[in-house]
């Protein structure tokens, strides 16, 4: 745990930065749906009583719910309606990671009011001589979460098995692998296990205050990233590692594979979202099916050590209530695995899943 991290494990700082003022107003302007702005909408989600506002001049007056699916922050469509706000935080993933260009000028103007920028895309801010300048002269810092290197090839050694590895793996991109894996922590950590959310991505480096950017590493360093995430908190009993990508995602499916070679991990849970029918920002190409994905991800992961899917997580937002009662059922049925929600049923039968694969293990040790 970063020892500048609250007590409840939520981040209260990045690693290689001092504590950051998180009063937070969270920049989705022209983005704010669950699938852009799903940086912002996991930080309300964790971390609601440290965002002041969402800054959309598309849809003042309405609410973060209404937007983004969670919370109660209001929308407001300038900085100046936000006195309050100490950090602007860039709200949005998109493929590229490359700030649009009609926000420079928001930036500018948060820098100009003395607010520092926490950035999770692949254009660093530091970089931009322009906005270097005015955060010097300003005193004021341009935080680049993905902005770590670590020069570190895995070697496949000094994992403790005592240590118990669960990764989240998924059908596609940005379908709730960050979401499964943090609310299966809570759950761990409130049943009084152990357990610890390793962050792999820019959202959840954010909202648990460490964590390494495995899309943001060099090729032959990915997987050596994620061996050192776990080599850093293998002391506690259980780590959830969140996934990346996905094995069929031709544009993310290195950082999948290279996560799952460096983080070497004990069991899977499959992630979906029902309805989706095609890769993400890859209409033409159709999602290959759940069944054959998990043969996939339990040959590839067995590679280095036996491992198997342990469950499944559906995330069902375009179903009805009762239409997503019988997706879970069908699924249940094809898989012989537990099958839910994590929001809509709760977590509990993936936690159950987690502890029964943790006592098969400490049984045959």
């Amino acid at each position: 745990m970063n020892p500048a991290a609250t007590a409840d494990g939520r981040g209260a700082s990045f690693q290689g930065n001092s504590p950051v003022n998180r009063r937070f107003v969270i920049l989705t302007e022209g983005f704010s749906n669950p699938i852009r702005g799903k940086t912002g909408a996991c930080v309300i989600r964790y971390c609601r009583d440290e965002v002041v506002a969402v800054l959309d001049s598309t849809a003042v007056g309405r609410t973060s719910h209404e937007l983004l699916g969670v919370g109660d922050v209001p929308v407001v469509g300038s900085l100046a309606d936000v006195p309050q706000g100490r950090t602007l935080l860039i709200g949005i993933a998109l493929p590229g990671g490359q700030l649009p260009p009609a926000w420079r000028a928001i930036v500018s103007e948060a820098i100009g009011r003395g607010m520092d920028v926490v950035s999770g895309m692949h254009d660093f801010l530091a970089d931009d001589p322009e906005m270097a300048a005015a955060a010097r002269e300003h005193q004021v810092r341009l935080i680049d979460v993905r902005n770590q290197r670590i020069r570190h090839c895995a070697r496949a050694q000094g994992l403790r098995d005592e240590c118990l590895r669960i990764h989240t793996v998924g059908q596609d991109s940005s379908l709730g692998k960050m979401l499964t894996t943090r609310e299966l922590t809570r759950a761990l950590q409130a049943a009084g296990r152990d357990a610890k959310f390793a962050a792999t991505g820019q959202t959840g480096i954010i909202v648990e205050g460490d964590g390494y950017p495995i899309d943001c590493m060099v090729a032959d360093f990915i997987s050596g990233a994620a061996e050192q995430l776990v080599l850093d908190h293998q002391h506690h009993e259980i780590l959830m590692i969140e996934g990346q990508g996905s094995l069929a995602h031709p544009s993310f499916s290195g950082v999948t594979l290279g996560l799952l070679h460096g983080c070497q991990p004990h069991g899977l849970i499959l992630c979906y979202e029902a309805g989706r029918s095609t890769a993400l920002g890859l209409d033409h190409i159709p999602l290959a099916p759940l069944a054959e994905l998990r043969r996939l991800y339990e040959q590839v992961a067995s590679l280095l050590r036996p491992c198997r899917v342990i469950g499944i997580s559906i995330n069902s937002r375009r179903l009805t209530a009762e239409e997503a009662a019988e997706e879970r059922g069908r699924r249940e049925q094809e898989f012989g695995l537990p099958v839910c929600d994590v929001l809509r049923d709760g977590p509990q039968p993936l936690v159950d899943a987690v502890l029964k694969l943790a006592a098969e293990r400490s049984s045959s040790a």
